[in-house]
């Protein structure tokens, strides 16, 4: 499913800007969709950090890596897996079996897959021009995790 430039997102305007054709996101490997879906994801982390009150940057990096790990990220798919379409479902396997030579520092092999699955999702809603999909159920997850999180402190 390639982007449809009729509905401006930023992706298609990054992509215009730059001289590249639609990118097919379909077409894309799981580890390709969660290289790009871990900077997007990122960028919606920090950018709820900083709208929640003025911080040191090091305080805002402290509350960034809170959600940006792969434990929180496990959690969050796990959060959100009743409400995925069977698209996106996919997404998440194909990105959870995607074979990486490389394991995070911090995290089991099972959240890390678990993790790679979450990053490819948010890539494949970029990427598709979801973003009003993407904002809403992340920001959604974001705040059941931190209720969560308040539970067991």
């Amino acid at each position: 499913m390639g982007i449809d430039r009729k509905e401006l997102t930023i992706a298609s305007a990054i992509l215009a800007k730059a001289g590249i054709a639609d990118c097919d996101a379909a077409m894309l490997s799981p580890l390709t969709l969660a290289y790009i879906g871990d900077c997007v994801y990122e960028l919606i982390v920090r950018t709820i950090v900083i709208g929640r009150a003025e911080h040191t940057v090091n305080t805002l990096h402290k509350h960034t890596c809170k959600y940006v790990n792969a434990a929180s990220q496990k959690a969050l798919l796990g959060i959100l897996s009743e409400k995925l379409t069977e698209a996106e479902a996919s997404v998440v396997r194909r990105g959870r079996n995607a074979k990486s030579h490389s394991v995070a520092k911090h995290a089991s092999v099972t959240d890390y897959r678990l993790a790679t699955g979450f990053e490819a999702l948010c890539g494949y809603w970029y990427l598709t021009g979801q973003e009003e999909r993407m904002l809403a159920l992340l920001t959604e997850a974001i705040r059941v995790y931190d209720a969560q999180q308040e539970e067991e402190s």
